[in-house]
């Protein structure tokens, strides 16, 4: 081993780190998903007992709210499953984006959910029904709030650390739970509070127009959750932060690389495609020109370790397009004297 090259003990240690790394992110993927399962399942069984009984539309637009989160938290949990699937002859580039077509998925639901909400709660308005035994719903509705919050930090936290855009997008429909389940239960504790100082306080109306409150801000995460997956869909390509580091990587082995040209970058869930061109001297031999991009591909895997890196090496012979000069990494004396070194040779 002692006899290895550099690149190669680097290799096998990336390897080593990065397979365990990406099994244990796996595995807290799948964990976290699961607990959002269970954790929804419990609140809609809840939420549709108490709603029914007490007569709170507000309370059953939060059944149906939870019943959405309870689908996606299921697509979620497949699709993390789904997309962690290696690469085969069908789907040479992996499963990743299936990550964001069931983000795409979810959000197409929760806006037909926040639609059904508004249409239940424009009917309660004009049926004028009275909420019965509101301290139920405000029981109810702060056992949902706390539970997700929870869960919605969990999912956070995993899905930021695994890059994971289904398990935020779940973490947001939690979190955005969180918050109409505190204007539910704000609206329940007044009507409930009312009836202690006045004898037919009229007040009923905060029911319904809690749950179109709640509608407003489900579709506001369902347009977020659409941008964020069509994004990912269209291939747009890494964050400016991201990409500026990948270029100052290529430009700190300018000793070797003359320039650079067409980085290209994108993103299918949390796998990254990287890919570049980088011109070097005409006379360096393909051994040495392949260690430069292995050891290129290795320090940018340690940063992003679900990455795929294809770069292509080019002769720098002094023939600059527009393209070249972009990226040259070369003083403006040397590139003149390649140019003519290189001129020189074709006489």
């Amino acid at each position: 081993m002692g006899n290895c090259p550099p690149v190669v003990i680097y290799k096998e240690k990336y390897l080593s780190y990065g397979e365990s790394l990406l099994a244990s992110i796996q595995q807290r993927k799948e964990q976290v998903a699961t607990l959002s399962v269970a954790s929804n399942s419990i609140l809609v069984v809840f939420k549709v007992i108490v709603g029914t009984l007490i007569g709170s539309v507000s309370i059953i637009s939060e059944a149906i709210h939870s019943g959405m989160d309870l689908l996606a938290a299921i697509i979620a949990m497949f699709s993390v499953k789904k997309s962690h699937i290696p690469a085969d002859d069908d789907h040479p580039f992996g499963h990743g984006k299936v990550e964001s077509i069931s983000g795409l998925t979810e959000a197409v639901l929760i806006f037909i959910a926040a639609f059904w909400i508004i249409f239940e709660a424009l009917k309660k308005l004009t049926s004028a029904q009275e909420v019965e035994s509101p301290g139920w719903g405000v029981a109810v509705m702060f056992l949902s709030a706390a539970l997700n919050l929870y869960v919605s930090q969990k999912l956070f936290a995993v899905g930021k650390e695994a890059d994971s855009i289904a398990l935020q997008a779940d973490a947001w429909h939690l979190r955005t739970d969180v918050y109409t389940s505190m204007g539910v239960m704000v609206s329940l504790g007044i009507i409930w509070i009312s009836h202690y100082f006045f004898v037919d306080p009229r007040i009923h109306w905060l029911d319904p127009v809690a749950a179109i409150f709640v509608a407003v801000f489900i579709l506001k995460a369902a347009y977020d959750l659409t941008s964020q997956a069509v994004a990912d869909l269209m291939d747009v390509k890494l964050p400016p932060d991201e990409e500026g580091w990948i270029r100052n990587v290529i430009t700190g082995r300018k000793s070797e690389i003359h320039g650079y040209h067409q980085l290209r970058t994108r993103k299918a869930g949390n796998f990254r495609f990287i890919e570049f061109h980088i011109k070097v001297d005409p006379q360096m031999t393909v051994t040495a020109s392949h260690g430069i991009t292995r050891e290129l591909k290795y320090v940018i895997m340690d940063k992003f370790p679900a990455t795929t890196v294809t770069i292509h090496v080019e002769p720098c012979d002094g023939n600059c397009t527009e393209i070249c000069t972009a990226g040259c990494l070369l003083p403006e004396s040397r590139r003149l004297r390649i140019s003519l070194t290189v001129s020189d040779r074709a006489q």
